[in-house]
């Protein structure tokens, strides 16, 4: 027996008589010795003993947690507060939530939902804690603030969609990444409220360029995203845009042939991915092209195509989105660049850098306005890069 607790039981034994703890061995008289079984408050008793090896216990515990290494990226639970539902994919659930009295946004991810084994679910929580331990070094005004992350919270309360709904608590094996929380939302949101206005070509140039330097960035510390889309860039102040959604981020494999599948979204995966070929960072230099695309167009690429349509078209027709005419040859031609077939030959971010911020914009360039179509003869007939 631990001998604090054995200590603690005889102080226990001591305290069922207050007479008997007051007088010392040699007072005590034969009368203090006799008891009345009737007499003893048993329950009393019990309940003393249960506190006693209660504290005891919690001692234990909170020695063995101190003992175990914290993670320099891992949160304290205790100080997370989830407020209410923000977003829901394919990857996790994002909560606006306060940490430390600080106003962050948590992506909580559970991959032992059912539809993973056991082999499965305890690699990917392999991958994920070899990646948080990546992504807590990143520093970039264009990358999301990265706060700290963990394998277990299960204790924290989810709030319920219905007010009238009382909360639930996480997966028992949940993990959650936590993150600045960006006021402004998402880049696919912004564009789609000026998608009849559009941008003027300064603003665009900003934001391409603010993408640029958060893809550079990412690859010079040899991080490819796999999944970067309008839906996972976030516009913070001054219209400052942000790399978010790092769920399917990994460090780039020295062997190319050790990374393959399809990971990303559709409509801005690579030809090589769509076919299941190695890949590398280059992919996410195809995606950024279509992103260009939809920052100057405040449209999304491909409406008229269904999912088998793309994946087929964009890797044996060589399908791209529809480059206006209005366009500027200078942005055009980086479009072009950026989700050419050939990932050899598409340009590194930090090139794609130094060719948008050669681009003049003090003369516009923008696309036309929807309510000036009628003067606007854009888009051509045919299709591709």
């Amino acid at each position: 027996m631990d001998p604090n607790t054995s200590e603690e039981l005889k102080g226990l034994g001591n305290s069922s008589s207050k007479s008997l703890s007051d007088k010392s061995v040699g007072s005590i008289s034969s009368k203090d010795m006799i008891f009345r079984a009737d007499k003893i408050d048993l329950k009393s008793l019990d309940l003393q003993l249960e506190k006693h090896l209660s504290k005891v216990w919690s001692r234990n515990l909170e020695t063995q947690s101190s003992q175990k290494p914290r993670e320099v990226w891992e949160i304290d639970p205790t100080k997370l507060e989830l407020r209410y539902l923000v977003a829901q994919g394919t990857y996790g659930i994002v909560y606006r939530s306060t940490y430390d009295g600080r106003d962050v946004a948590v992506k909580v991810l559970d991959w032992e939902d059912g539809t993973k084994t056991a082999a499965e679910a305890a690699e990917i929580r392999a991958s994920f804690k070899q990646e948080v331990s990546v992504w807590h070094k990143l520093n970039h005004p264009n990358v999301t603030s990265f706060i700290g992350a963990s394998m277990g919270v299960s204790q924290l309360k989810v709030p319920p969609k219905n007010p009238s709904e009382g909360h639930t608590n996480l997966p028992p094996r949940a993990c959650c990444v936590v993150v600045e929380f960006l006021s402004g939302g998402t880049l696919k949101s912004y564009l789609f409220k000026n998608r009849k206005k559009k941008l003027p070509f300064k603003v665009v140039i900003q934001l391409a360029l603010d993408l640029a330097r958060g893809l550079s960035y990412l690859h010079a510390q040899r991080i490819v995203h796999r999944d970067v889309k309008a839906e996972n860039m976030l516009i913070g102040a001054q219209r400052t845009l942000k790399i978010a959604d790092f769920g399917v981020a990994r460090v780039e494999a020295n062997n190319p042939s050790d990374m393959t599948g399809e990971t990303g979204t559709l409509g801005y995966m690579a030809p090589e991915v769509l076919d299941g070929k190695p890949y590398n960072r280059k992919c996410d230099v195809y995606s950024f092209g279509v992103c260009l695309w939809e920052i100057y167009c405040c449209d999304l690429p491909y409406n008229d195509y269904s999912f088998a349509d793309i994946m087929s078209a964009v890797v044996r027709q060589n399908l791209r989105p529809e480059i206006p005419r209005c366009c500027p040859s200078s942005l055009a031609s980086i479009m072009k660049r950026c989700w050419d077939a050939n990932p050899d030959r598409r340009p590194e971010m930090d090139e794609v850098v130094r060719l948008l911020e050669a681009i003049d914009t003090s003369k516009g360039g923008g696309m036309i306005p929807e309510d000036q179509s009628a003067r606007c003869f854009c888009f051509a007939p045919t299709r591709g890069p």
